[in-house]
């Protein structure tokens, strides 16, 4: 009803175009008023390519690290604009803005004389700017994210997004895939660390210029391209796809129904002295002095290491679990919710769960396989892996236990992750039977997805 009533209280029409015009200062839409209208034609991918995101650090001049400075900030200004425009327009005469009114806007605010610093960024950046706005508003809206704040200087992250339009591209003839960029306002190209090479010939769709808290700065490429996904996994003499349980957890950060374990790296315990340190150091300066902004910086660098270990300990880590399996089945864990825990918040954070979960999901999507996602209510550690009898529920602390029923006795995480394999199995073969010979399973199977009865053991 409360939603009913905000509906008929919307002013449209002509009403919300004067308002929009002489109050919110938002012109109205001149362009092609005299060209026939048609269907919009949206940018689609090409069939059988999957996008994907290369990552470089790139070491830019002093006049590019000025420009890109000026940048960011340019973003952060017109993405804060934009908000509080939608805000007052909303609370004020409930008058709804997109992202059409407020790239209508970016225009008179590029024009005024109070901000003639917009001018020297470029258009195509400050309206991606505005898009990535409108994109938090529909998060918001379909209940996946919170309301979208305010960026902060020293808070959000610096970043900016260059379209087709906004950069060059020119592809080195003797190294295919690396070339030179040259961004939009900017006459030199950038000082790119060829890691790995781009698909050669495929031209990126868009560049993401980042600047993270320890200074570096990152060049993120959009590409589509075609990836050929592995040979199909199978069991040794079988024609059965070869499955793996995994176990998340942290005494080991991986155990496999196999037994084998992957140990939990534990950096933020490892460098907990050194951190404690240099925040008693930073503690100890004065705001706003050279010296305090030196020490930030070493915590920044710290922190970055850290996260640079971690996320290529779980690259590799999730690219060898999904090369060697055909299925991967993991629990489906409220990681949100558990990371509100008191006694577990550090130890989860310094295991990277939800990174790990989202490695595995769309290396399986590349590369054709699959991941079942078993629902959290499934009893994996009370249930024996043998003889499927249902045991009582244990403390944490308790890390193996005998089974009543046959005396067998189980390792918790090693127990687990045998049940994850074969309730994983089971609805894997139940949703590859219900396909169409040779369509292949989907990369994703939820239980939580499927109807009860499939899902009932």
């Amino acid at each position: 009803m409360a939603d009913a009533a905000e509906q008929k209280e919307r002013v449209i029409g002509a009403e919300a175009k004067r308002l929009k015009r002489e109050i919110l200062g938002v012109p109205d839409q001149r362009k092609h008023q005299q060209r026939a209208a048609g269907p919009l034609k949206n940018r689609t991918k090409e069939p059988g390519t999957q996008q994907r995101t290369y990552r470089y650090r790139f070491y830019p001049s002093d006049a590019q690290t000025e420009q890109l400075l000026q940048t960011f900030g340019a973003c952060r200004w017109v993405y804060n604009e934009g908000l509080a425009l939608r805000v007052k327009a909303w609370e004020e005469h409930h008058v709804s803005l997109g992202f059409s009114e407020t790239s209508r806007a970016l225009t008179g605010w590029r024009r005024a004389p109070e901000t003639p610093w917009l001018q020297e960024v470029s258009s195509t950046v400050l309206q991606q700017s505005l898009r990535h706005l409108d994109s938090a508003f529909s998060r918001f809206f379909k209940g996946t994210a919170k309301y979208p704040k305010p960026k902060r200087k020293h808070r959000s992250r610096d970043s900016a997004t260059y379209v087709r339009t906004g950069f060059r591209w020119h592809e080195d003839p003797d190294r295919p895939g690396t070339g030179l960029i040259t961004l939009a306002k900017q006459t030199e190209p950038l000082d790119v660390r060829w890691s790995r090479a781009l698909p050669a010939g495929v031209t990126p769709v868009k560049l993401t210029v980042t600047r993270d808290r320890a200074g570096r700065f990152f060049l993120h490429a959009l590409v589509e391209e075609r990836i050929t996904p592995l040979p199909t996994a199978l069991l040794a003499t079988t024609d059965a796809p070869k499955a793996v349980g995994i176990d998340l957890g942290l005494a080991a950060l991986v155990t496999l129904d196999d037994g084998s374990t992957v140990d939990h790296p534990q950096l933020l315990k490892k460098h907990r002295k050194k951190l404690a340190r240099l925040q008693k150091e930073l503690h100890r300066k004065q705001k706003g002095s050279n010296n305090r902004g030196k020490a930030r910086l070493k915590i920044a660098k710290l922190y970055a290491s850290i996260t640079d270990i971690r996320t290529d300990s779980l690259d590799q880590l999730t690219t060898r679990l999904v090369r060697e399996n055909q299925a991967l089945v993991v629990e489906d864990l409220a990681v949100a919710n558990l990371m509100r825990t008191k006694t577990l918040r550090n130890s989860m954070a310094d295991a990277s769960w939800g990174t790990l979960l989202e490695m595995l999901r769309y290396k399986a999507a590349w590369y054709g396989r699959t991941v079942v996602v078993v629902d959290r209510f499934f009893p994996s550690t009370r249930r024996c892996s043998a003889c499927h009898a249902k045991g009582e529920r244990h403390a944490l602390s308790v890390r193996s236990w005998t089974c009543g029923a046959c005396g067998a006795v189980h390792d918790r995480d090693g127990n687990a992750a045998v049940n994850l394999r074969d309730e994983g199995v089971r609805l894997y073969r139940l949703v590859a039977g219900a396909l169409p010979p040779g369509k292949k399973p989907p990369s994703i199977i939820r239980a939580s997805d499927l109807p009860e009865c499939v899902t009932a053991a």
